[in-house]
């Protein structure tokens, strides 16, 4: 337990993307660090200390999917024991843990590899003249182990016709690459599982028998491997060490898709976008596989990089390449654009000061509330802010600190976030400044995958009355905290080769005592968006925690905090405690019948909403809205329920 009390509190979700165990190197386990780990996490864990039947079940259940995620390896009879499983056969691998052992694991990653070479063979027999029509995505979601081979070949023909249709609507030249990067990706996932190195195959069982026991206790304990933590902290960070370059693999080397802004890339000018890298530092990278080619560009800071590059020059019909060495050195990379953003749209004598924010990050030279608060400063100093719309519509949480720096710009003094560990002691945190960035009409944009940090800032800012939620009707429904091994809010610590961890430890609570755990925070006035027909969220997820509530604490005793220091800053905090407020009620019924009449008159909403009823299977991306051609009508809509939260403020006022 040594690593447990230097845990910084993180609120995440699982809709951060992390690599799976296939795509990183592997972690220096031994079976003794695996089990030492295990324990580390379970004592720590808010609701189980110790293994049992149904967690082993459901180790199981999760070892399995790891192996065969989209189950085209396995066939329901060949893993039968372990997805029913005896009484006795769950007896054996709690014993086995308790010796450090893990025989069943490799009993059945033994069976893998025969999947994996009786896959290779149904391969060949697929009949690629009379592949099956119009095979939709919707019947690949849910799926569960086919019964015997034949079923199995008819599962792996309609994935490839699905494929290969996808494949006809791109160009030629698109086409052949995306096949074949398709087949790339199926060789490196097969890769590892199939080595028969006595000390990798180890290595990757107990990996894989972490992570499975991890995601076992609840849908937000996981374990990373060493290159899967280090992305995980670059995600919370967003910022790296590197040139500044996003790359997609063109099989024929990496081509250049984006610069960063303020990148050692974009800053040199020598980079250019659609360059193919073919080399870093001389080793040649075609073939490679990007995460190892990315790692080959990224180093310390203030170190040199040379990259081998193809530039095309000419048009179609005169095309020629030139090869160039290109020298960089390396710095560091802030995603900004993937960090926050703002801009203004004229209203009156002022101005609608929209603000949207991607995550809650904090680093050593900034952080979310920091940020906001200074492009609030900004607008403020050059126009007359009417109202703020702080759109957290695609944000998935970050740094619970974050949150109540966030709250804190809209409220004086109070609780913003409670949070109750697994011993139920209940700590608050809460906003000390006592005076608000802003004390105007403010709307807080929402989703169904706001999720975490973005619940507390929404649900604490409707408990004390300071914002009306605007949005999808519920959010993600994310209310557990995690710690995580590593300090990812700007600390240097190095990420141990035998991987780290984070740990569900309680439930996160606002003022008001309500958590958004499985349920979300509901919005005040819906206007469903692109995420509204998407069945995402907590409620969906492994495992997830119930609900529950705790008293509310509008009036804080300050009960948490030691006597002597309790007296001392007692007077001084009740001072200007932020009440709460009723500004919006009197407003609302007219801004929700307003905004369900727009809805129900424009024909271009209409249409939207139906398209997305027609698509309730399919993923929908951030951008999809503009597919529509219609813009973002969810945001378009809060402008105008802000617009006329606005003019109905001022009727009053002139009356």
């Amino acid at each position: 337990m040594s690593r447990i009390t230097s845990y910084f509190i993180y609120i995440f979700t699982s809709l951060l993307l992390v690599q799976g165990v296939t795509e990183c190197k592997l972690p220096q386990l031994t079976p003794e660090s695996t089990m030492e780990k295990i324990n580390e996490i379970m004592q720590a864990h808010a609701t189980y200390h110790q293994l049992n039947p149904e967690l082993t079940k459901r180790i199981l259940q999760n070892y399995l999917e790891q192996l065969d995620p989209s189950k085209v390896y396995f066939t329901a009879p060949d893993i039968e024991k372990w997805t029913a499983p005896s009484d006795d056969l769950l007896k054996q691998i709690m014993n086995d843990f308790s010796e450090k052992k893990f025989t069943t694991f490799t009993l059945i990653l033994d069976k893998m590899q025969l999947a994996v070479a009786r896959r290779h063979e149904l391969d060949k027999k697929i009949d690629y003249e009379h592949l099956p029509k119009h095979v939709k995505v919707a019947e690949f979601k849910d799926m569960k182990w086919v019964d015997n081979e034949d079923e199995l070949l008819t599962r792996l023909s309609r994935i490839k016709s699905l494929q290969i249709e996808s494949a006809a609507k791109l160009k030629d030249e698109t086409k052949d690459k995306f096949l074949l990067r398709l087949t790339k990706r199926q060789a490196k996932f097969e890769e590892e599982l199939i080595n028969t190195d006595p000390g990798q195959k180890q290595k990757l069982i107990l990996s894989d028998v972490l992570k499975a026991t991890a995601s076992a206790l609840d849908a937000h304990t996981s374990y990373f491997t060493p290159d899967e933590a280090t992305q995980f902290v670059m995600a919370v960070q967003q910022r790296l060490f590197g040139i500044g370059a996003q790359l997609r693999d063109d099989l024929n080397g990496f081509s250049v898709t984006k610069l960063i802004e303020g990148g050692p890339a974009a800053l040199s000018k020598e980079l250019k976008v659609k360059d193919r890298i073919i080399a870093v530092n001389g080793e040649p990278v075609v073939g490679m596989d990007i995460i190892d080619a990315v790692e080959l560009i990224r180093g310390p800071e203030n170190t040199p990089v040379t990259l081998t590059v193809i530039r095309e020059t000419g048009e179609d019909d005169m095309k020629s390449e030139q090869k160039l060495d290109i020298r960089l050195v390396r710095a560091e990379v802030v995603l900004k654009e993937s960090r926050y953003e703002s801009s203004i749209e004229p209203y009156g004598d002022g101005v609608i000061l929209y603000l949207k924010l991607y995550s809650f990050y904090q680093d050593r030279d900034s952080s979310s509330a920091s940020d906001l608060a200074d492009a609030i400063k900004k607008v403020n100093n050059e126009y007359n802010i009417k109202g703020i719309i702080l759109d957290l519509r695609y944000n998935g949480g970050g740094i619970l600190a974050q949150a109540v720096g966030v709250v804190g710009l809209f409220i004086t003094k109070g609780i913003v976030v409670s949070i109750k560990d697994e011993t139920g002691e209940i700590q608050h945190m809460r906003a000390f400044e006592g005076k608000t960035l802003w004390e105007g009409p403010l709307i807080v944009l929402v989703s169904r995958i706001s999720a975490s940090a973005s619940e507390i800032v929404a649900q604490t800012l409707q408990d004390y009355g300071r914002a009306l939620v605007v949005g999808d009707d519920h959010t993600f429904g994310k209310g557990s905290y995690q710690t995580f091994t590593l300090n990812a809010a700007g600390s240097h610590d190095e990420v141990s080769p035998q991987g780290e961890y984070k740990v569900t430890r309680g439930r996160y609570y606002t003022v008001s005592g309500k958590t958004p755990q499985l349920t979300g925070v509901t919005s005040d006035i819906v206007v469903p968006g692109p995420l509204s027909q998407t069945e995402v969220g907590e409620i969906f997820g492994k495992y997830p925690l119930e609900n529950d509530h705790i008293p509310p604490n509008f009036d804080d005793d300050l009960l948490d905090i030691p006597l002597e220091q309790r007296m001392r800053v007692k007077w001084l905090y009740k001072f200007n405690l932020q009440k709460k407020v009723h500004f919006y009620d009197q407003y609302l019924p007219k801004l929700k019948a307003n905004s369900a009449l727009r809805m129900e008159k424009s024909k271009n909403y209409q249409d939207f909403l139906e398209e997305l009823k027609k698509n309730t299977d399919t993923e929908v991306e951030e951008e999809d809205p503009e597919k529509f051609g219609q813009g973002d009508l969810q945001l378009l809509e809060t402008y105008n329920i802000m617009k006329d939260l606005l003019f109905l403020e001022h009727q009053k006022e002139s009356k």
